[in-house]
């Protein structure tokens, strides 16, 4: 087994991505967990902590570049969240929401990068094309499921705990499951049985949310990744020559990387806000709904 760098006729900066992480130390080692995904994921924390540290390093009143850059995308992203959930849910939810949207942003594009896909080890003679590398040291982070749904399900906890607290667990029943509009008599039980079974449906939505937050962004980006990698290898799949293939791989990516750097950022925006809506439709709405009731009390 050697380490390879891929040196073939064609171009070609991205290969393509597999459908199961590679572990990086061996299938039977205890540290088998260690993927090329998660050690992608690793990477890009390191460095969106080191970015971090070092925009908030001597920070003043007149900002340098990275302390600038830095609190412009805090900014953004706290007006938008707070837009959305309220300003008293705001300081809670935005510590992870800014975190899963820097996070899912920074491994999007880190997934762009030349060499992701291309440098790992593989088997043969000489030198090594892209087909024979079977285990890439780098690996896209969000075109990893277990990735993705180990971060919607971090989300859901945290709307669990979010929701309980400020509504209690009586009160989240209530929320789901009661009847609105305050109808009596028979016309009540209805609306009581209608609104049962909503709660019913809401409650297999709320069991539907980390499956569809993760397959939404997996799918994306796991596809985009596919379609750079065909795009580059279009000259082989044409049977081109040296200079065809030069040519195709060299310039038919380049308007899907523009396009893939707006999905990058799309998707890492989409996660977000679904997860900061989520938030909203199980706290704020209930809180209004309080205000109504108590100015009717009044």
């Amino acid at each position: 087994m050697d380490v390879s760098f891929p040196l073939s006729s064609s171009p070609v900066v991205l290969a393509e991505v597999s459908r199961a992480a590679v572990s990086l130390v061996g299938e039977e080692s205890f540290w088998s967990f260690v993927t090329n995904s998660c050690f992608v994921a690793g990477v890009v924390t390191v460095l969106i902590v080191w970015l971090a540290n070092k925009a908030t390093t001597r920070m003043s009143l007149i900002p340098h570049p990275w302390q600038n850059f830095f609190e412009s995308i805090i900014e953004a992203v706290y007006n938008q969240v707070e837009a959305i959930v309220g300003p008293k849910q705001a300081p809670r939810a935005f510590p992870l929401l800014a975190t899963l949207f820097i996070f899912i942003l920074v491994s999007n594009y880190f997934g762009l990068l030349p060499g992701v896909g291309t440098i790992g080890w593989g088997h043969g003679h000489g030198m090594l094309s892209l087909e024979h590398i079977s285990k890439p040291v780098l690996r896209p982070a969000t075109a990893d499921l277990n990735m993705t749904l180990g971060m919607a399900i971090c989300f859901m906890l945290v709307w669990l705990y979010l929701t309980i607290r400020e509504l209690g667990v009586w009160g989240f029943i209530v929320h789901t499951f009661g009847p609105k509009g305050g109808a009596k008599g028979v016309m009540g039980v209805f609306i009581a049985l209608v609104f049962l079974l909503v709660g019913a449906i809401e409650i297999v939505s709320i069991m539907f949310r980390p499956g569809s937050l993760s397959l939404r962004l997996f799918g994306n980006i796991y596809a985009g990744e596919t379609l750079l990698h065909t795009m580059m290898t279009l000259g082989e799949m044409f049977g081109l020559g040296a200079i065809g293939k030069f040519i195709i791989a060299t310039i038919a990516p380049i308007p899907f990387y523009f396009m893939e750097l707006l999905v990058g950022l799309l998707q890492a925006s989409v996660f977000t806000l679904l997860c900061a809506v989520y938030i909203q439709l199980s706290t704020t709405h209930d809180e209004n709904h309080g205000e109504e009731h108590g100015h009717d009390h009044h």
